[in-house]
Order: structure tokens, then C-alpha cells, then sequence
């Protein structure tokens, strides 16, 4: 197999599509994808539209249908832009060794290594006439920075099974990540009765009853245990709109919260603890009523010490870094964490450049070291996965 770099310039060059979620989204990205692989031989390309203008797409080269794939899987989106940018976000800057620009670690250099490394696969596989031990597949998905719709349709459409192995390039810090913690979200409405605020005996004080609602969860989810491997369970209480003015008792109260959660907390016992808030609220503020939907429902995923990709990867990390790599828990969630939560997978985890801390961040930056050290690490992963013996 050839060592020539490419992770690169591919990072340059998509850090300048735009393929902001909401905004532009993945079209242009996908059709920049499909150009780059369409010439490759012995390709098998599949475009399926989720949603108007919307595509997935995936690469496939052949192996044997009875042996588990080795799946790349990684989001063509990117969050929106947003404010305080020193650089522009889509010129794909490079100053002292790193490349700057709106996707840059998140995960524009990611899928650069994945398409590098199939890149090259495909190439050997032309130049030797051999053939691979098991399929493999770099899949680009839509949606990931927003509901996920991309890696569901992938499950839906048969493009990765419960056997498979899955990997994406999310930023890891140079860690393997096999967990994820639980991502469960909740919409509270607070229904409470209007006066002014000289009386407000008169009325029902929604946000009251919020602020009453919002201390109880954040004070049980604090006091539950932690998991040896991904930490503790956090609450985030991330939007609140309620009221009318300053001198108005407010009749209603909206409440967004993001859980991310760690066993042994899940979705039922979270349930109890918005239960249990809201009957709180309605004692302490006489009048009000509440309720809550569940907007999002991601179980945790807990690492599997026997997952045979985990041996490959760590040995890949070892072979090129010369230094054995943390296995650790992704904070986040991710297209993998999505295939093991409904497949049951346990072969699935992250591995890619840069840090989370810059992914979401003005001036997102990535290290052109990671990146070359992941292209590296993922050309000897499938080395050793698809090749050897």
C-alpha cells in the first residue's frame, strides 16, 4: 500500500464547501465526495436522498457477505458559523502547523482521513488483484449535527448491520473513544394564570413554578452516581422562554433540557425525576399545571473490552504511534453511538483528529500532526483488517 498523504488537502479543500446544518447542508459536499470517488475501480457508489437535497452516500469495496464489514461512517454537516470569528470560517487558514476554518476538527479532517485511507485501499487492491477479507465501506452521512437522521437511514437502508464493524472520525484527542454517555432531551410547558404583577396573589407565576422545576432536576441529577468508565450524568438546561413583561405574572413557561446520561440513570428513571419535579412546582406555586414531552431518547453505550475492532484499532494506534493509546468515553453523541444503541453493536467507537474542545467553537482549528497520524493509523487499520494474511 502507498504512503503518500492526501488527508490534507482533502481537509483544505472541504473545509471550503459549505455544508452548514441548518444553512447549506451536504449537497455540494456529497457531490464533491462522489467526484473524488466515482473514478476509483471497483467502487460500488450508492447516493440515497433522506431528505430533499439531502443525500447519504456510500462507498463500497467487495468482500465476503458471511464476515463482518469495517465501516467508516462520517458526517458530511457542520454546525453553523456563528459569531466571534477572527479568520474566515470557510478559507481554510493555515498558521503554525494548524488548519483553521468551520468544520476543521468536526469533522471535515476526519472524513478527509477515512477517504484517504479508502482511497488507497482501493489502489492496492487494483495493483495486486487481491482480494480484501472483508467489505469495506466509507459511509458519509447527513444530519448528524442535528437529529441523526443520516445514521438512522443508513440502519433503515441495510447500509451497516449488527455484525459490522463501525468507526467514525469524530475528534478524540488522540484517545479511542468506545462510550458514550446517554443523550436523553425533554420540552417542559408550564401552564400558570395571568395578573399583574402588583397582585400576583392573583395569578399563577409559570416561570416560578419553572425556576422551582428546574432546581429539582438539576439537584437530582447532580446526586446520581457516577460510571467508572464515562463519569457523571449532566443536565443542561439549554433554552427558556416565558412571560411577557416585567410587571405581568407570566401564564406560561417553556423549558428545553439536554441530559447526558450514564448508567445507571436512563430515560425511565429520568422520567421519575421530571415527574416528581413537576409535582413539586405545583405544590410550592398554587394554580399551575405542567407537563413534558421527550423530544430525544439516546441510550448510553458502554464500552466492550472484547470487541475485536478495539484490538485491531489499538494495535493500529500502536504500530504507528509506537505508544499504546487511552480508551476512553466519548462525551458526546455520535453516528456510532446511534448504530450500537439500535443494533446493539458493541463494535463501534470513535477515532479521529483534533479536540472536541475546538468542534462548535469560532476559529474551530485542527492540528495537521493529528491529521497525518489518523490517516496513517486508519490506512494501517485497514491494513490489518482487510489484508494481512
Amino acid at each position: 500500500m502507498t504512503t503518500s498523504s492526501l488527508a490534507v488537502d482533502f481537509t483544505r479543500k472541504m473545509i471550503q464547501i459549505e455544508s452548514t446544518d441548518p444553512g447549506i447542508y451536504e449537497k455540494k459536499m456529497a457531490d464533491w465526495l462522489t467526484g473524488q470517488l466515482s473514478p476509483l475501480p471497483g467502487v460500488r457508489l450508492t447516493l440515497e436522498e433522506v431528505l430533499p437535497g439531502r443525500p447519504n452516500l456510500m462507498a463500497e469495496l467487495p468482500g465476503p457477505d458471511d464476515t463482518p464489514a469495517l465501516v467508516m461512517i462520517c458526517h458530511m454537516d457542520t454546525v453553523v458559523v456563528g459569531d466571534g470569528w477572527t479568520v474566515q470560517p470557510f478559507s481554510a487558514v493555515e498558521k503554525d502547523g494548524l488548519i483553521y476554518g468551520r468544520g476543521a476538527c468536526d469533522m471535515k479532517s476526519g472524513l478527509a482521513c477515512c477517504l484517504s485511507a479508502f482511497i488507497t485501499a482501493a489502489e492496492y487492491l487494483r495493483e495486486t488483484g487481491i482480494s480484501a477479507r472483508r467489505k469495506l465501506k466509507l459511509i458519509c452521512t447527513m444530519d448528524e449535527e442535528d437529529f441523526m437522521r443520516g445514521s438512522e437511514a443508513c440502519i433503515r437502508s441495510g447500509w451497516v448491520t449488527d455484525q459490522d464493524w463501525v468507526i467514525d472520525a469524530e475528534p478524540t484527542d488522540g484517545q479511542i473513544q468506545v462510550a458514550h454517555k446517554g443523550r436523553t432531551w425533554y420540552e417542559i410547558d408550564v401552564e400558570g394564570h395571568t395578573a399583574h404583577a402588583s397582585t400576583p396573589w392573583k395569578g399563577a407565576d409559570a416561570n416560578a413554578a419553572m425556576a422551582e422545576i428546574i432546581h429539582s432536576v438539576r439537584l437530582a441529577i447532580e446526586s446520581a452516581p457516577p460510571h467508572p468508565d464515562m463519569g457523571v450524568s449532566t443536565v443542561t438546561f439549554g433554552q427558556i422562554a416565558g412571560g411577557y413583561r416585567p410587571y405581568v405574572v407570566p401564564d406560561h413557561c417553556r423549558l428545553w433540557i439536554d441530559m447526558r446520561l450514564v448508567p445507571p440513570l436512563n430515560t425511565e428513571k429520568t422520567n421519575k425525576i421530571i415527574e416528581k419535579a413537576i409535582q413539586t412546582a405545583i405544590t410550592e406555586v398554587p394554580g399551575v399545571t405542567a407537563s413534558y414531552t421527550i423530544t430525544g431518547d439516546r441510550p448510553p453505550i458502554e464500552k466492550d473490552p472484547d470487541s475485536p475492532l478495539l484490538a485491531n484499532l489499538k494495535e493500529a494506534c500502536t504500530n504507528i504511534t509506537s505508544a499504546e493509546t487511552p480508551v476512553t468515553c466519548f462525551t458526546g453523541y455520535t453516528d456510532t453511538a446511534v448504530i450500537a444503541g439500535q443494533l446493539r453493536n458493541h463494535n463501534c467507537m470513535s477515532y479521529g483528529p483534533g479536540s472536541l474542545e475546538a468542534a462548535h467553537q469560532p476559529d474551530e482549528w485542527v492540528a495537521i500532526d493529528d491529521i497525518l497520524r489518523c490517516e496513517k493509523v486508519y490506512r494501517e487499520l485497514i491494513r490489518l483488517t482487510l489484508f494481512e494474511g
